[in-house]
């Protein structure tokens, strides 16, 4: 089997890395996204990927990318606010053009779920879903192995789903505006900016999240109430996500998955949204880490899963 390309790209960094038939790496590189320039972003992508072809000695025929945001259903343009220069162009007609090979296209949390799916944490499991809980909220579903895109491609953004008002009210906590358009976004609770909006709320100073749980574990009481609230609301969305599509696992990722006590706790914070009979399927950190989003990127390639 040839090798394959993934390239996963973010609003800091774009990554390639080049993997042989049994998937494992032979070459990296990696370079500052040029969020704000699109013909140099369009450059970089390129120039990554004729160094790899330099680098390696021949030209992978497929290359799987993961591009950060949505693509409108009509028109092929992308919606990206992490990358403001990609929003409003056609990303993929446009490196079609430029690379003259196959282009497999996800967005950077359904890359996530697919590499997990495929030899990481919820390998051989019947279906999973990969849930990222960093700077933003979303992620991916995937049976059988394969990803599942969905209609619009969308298939996973469970970070847009709304609160319900009753969390909100419980916790004095205000109805809040969501950069994609609409209002009480999940996203804007359990993020990792969530939680820190949340201890500001509880009387902290809206620390970043790593710090807040470090307090916690020191004894903190402002900081183990915020992480509560957090914990309630992030129970009661995955409870949510529980009831819609029952996986047989949930794979954590984003920063706020290295955090260990969410996966003691969780279980416990989702049971109580979820209906008499239903259990919580295992919650686990996963395997690859930062490296999933290139790994999944390239087996989207080499899965053929939908662009």
């Amino acid at each position: 089997m040839q090798a394959c390309y993934g390239i996963d790209v973010g609003g800091s960094k774009i990554e390639l890395v080049a993997f042989d038939g049994a998937m494992a790496e032979r070459h990296r590189q990696r370079v500052e996204t040029p969020a704000q320039d699109y013909p140099a972003f369009l450059d970089a992508v390129e120039a990554l990927v004729r160094g790899a072809d330099a680098a390696l000695g021949r030209a992978a025929e497929a290359v799987g990318i993961g591009l950060p945001g949505v693509v409108e259903h009509d028109g092929g343009r992308q919606l990206s606010a992490n990358v403001p220069a990609l929003t409003g162009r056609t990303v993929r007609e446009d490196l079609r053009r430029r690379l003259g090979r196959t282009l497999r296209f996800g967005n950077d949390l359904q890359c996530f779920a697919l590499s997990e799916a495929n030899g990481g944490a919820a390998d051989g499991y019947p279906s999973m879903f990969g849930a990222i809980l960093g700077t933003g909220v979303g992620g991916g579903y995937c049976l059988g192995g394969r990803l599942v895109a969905g209609h619009n491609g969308i298939a996973g953004e469970w970070g847009h789903w709304s609160v319900p008002a009753e969390l909100l009210a419980r916790h004095g906590l205000p109805l809040l505006d969501c950069p994609c358009g609409l209002r009480g976004c999940v996203e804007r609770y359990v993020s990792g900016g969530g939680l820190s909006l949340i201890h500001r709320h509880a009387g902290g100073d809206g620390a970043a999240a790593p710090e807040i749980v470090a307090r916690a574990e020191a004894g903190d009481a402002v900081s183990e109430a915020a992480l509560g609230v957090h914990r309630e609301f992030l129970g009661h969305t995955l409870a949510a996500l529980i009831m819609a599509m029952d996986p047989h696992v949930i794979v954590l990722g984003g920063g706020l998955s290295k955090t260990r006590r969410l996966y003691r706790d969780l279980p416990g914070a989702i049971a109580p949204f979820l209906f008499a009979g239903v259990r919580v399927p295992p919650i686990v950190p996963p395997r690859f880490g930062d490296a999933g989003g290139a790994r999944g990127a390239a087996l989207l390639s080499r899965l053929h899963a939908p662009s």
